[in-house]
């Protein structure tokens, strides 16, 4: 685990291959199709190496919750350790981490309740539910970014049906899974150029193509919500110019990958390592065995 841009996914290969292991993914948007060069999904060429799983699962018209992802994701797993293989968890969203390693069970929904919530969110914006959360549950508020409705609609709704804050029902130290958990350390300086540089690739490498390829991107709820995307589907409609989206989508990156890093690190199971140290994959392999 680590922040985006941390080169979580060639390390996630590299033990892979070391430990008779296959790789499942823990990113929220690399589940989808089509949602490729974006998403900083491993190329096919990379999945060849070893298998991969929970990639590529739904269209990006499929509201995807976590709790949907802890279940195929489970199966995956399981399946994976039958087999006597070792299982390599990766991504960068940390609820999705816990939601597969953790005991972590997930509140019902209401349909009446939910809709009300979503009704209010398109009347007065995710900024003002924000600020409600804000006071139902500061540690939420912190948690879900002010942009994320989707999030803050769930958020307040749980509330509501628990009676309980939000926090309450996310996962703590109770582990379903024994695991290992590394992290890459990099210094924000070298991150956010690393950022910069990635956006210049994802760029480069056809990513406004990808998006005119996915046109109900837009009206999905959680596909959407992607870092970048939203910037090059403004750019496409003529909202805003290209190097406008470019530098939002860097700028976004930016915070989000200093909140996935608060995130990681308040977690004290996680044994960090520098990014770039020569022996980076030796360090992990003695971690891990």
């Amino acid at each position: 685990m680590g922040p985006t841009a941390s080169g979580k996914s060639a390390l996630a290969i590299e033990l892979a291959s070391r430990l008779n292991g296959e790789v499942i993914n823990a990113d929220a948007m690399q589940i989808y199709r089509g949602m490729d060069i974006g998403t900083g999904k491993p190329t096919l060429a990379q999945r060849a190496t070893v298998p991969h799983h929970v990639f590529d699962v739904w269209s990006v018209g499929h509201p995807v919750s976590v709790a949907e992802y802890q279940q195929v994701a489970r199966v995956a797993l399981d399946d994976v350790l039958s087999r006597g293989r070792t299982a390599i968890v990766v991504g960068g969203s940390w609820l999705y981490v816990r939601a597969l390693l953790d005991e972590l069970n997930f509140p019902g929904t209401d349909a009446e309740v939910r809709a009300r919530w979503e009704q209010r969110l398109h009347s007065e914006g995710a900024s003002v539910l924000h600020a409600e959360l804000a006071q139902r549950d500061p540690a939420a508020a912190i948690a879900i970014m002010p942009s994320n409705g989707r999030r803050i609609v769930r958020a307040l709704e749980v509330i509501e049906i628990t009676g309980q804050p939000f926090t309450a029902n996310l996962p703590r130290e109770s582990t379903r899974y024994p695991a290992t958990y590394v992290g890459l350390d990099v210094p924000r300086d070298v991150l956010d150029e690393r950022i910069a540089d990635r956006v210049a690739v994802m760029w480069a490498s056809g990513w406004i193509d990808e998006v005119r390829g996915l046109p109900e991107l837009a009206a999905s709820p959680t596909a959407v919500m992607a870092l970048g995307y939203p910037q090059v589907l403004a750019f496409l409609a003529g909202e805003i110019d290209e190097q406008t989206a470019r530098d939002e989508t860097v700028r976004l990156t930016r915070k989000f990958a200093r909140r996935q890093d608060r995130f990681f690190r308040r977690d004290e199971r996680v044994q960090w390592l520098a990014y770039d140290g020569r022996d980076v994959l030796d360090q992990a392999l003695l971690i891990c065995t």
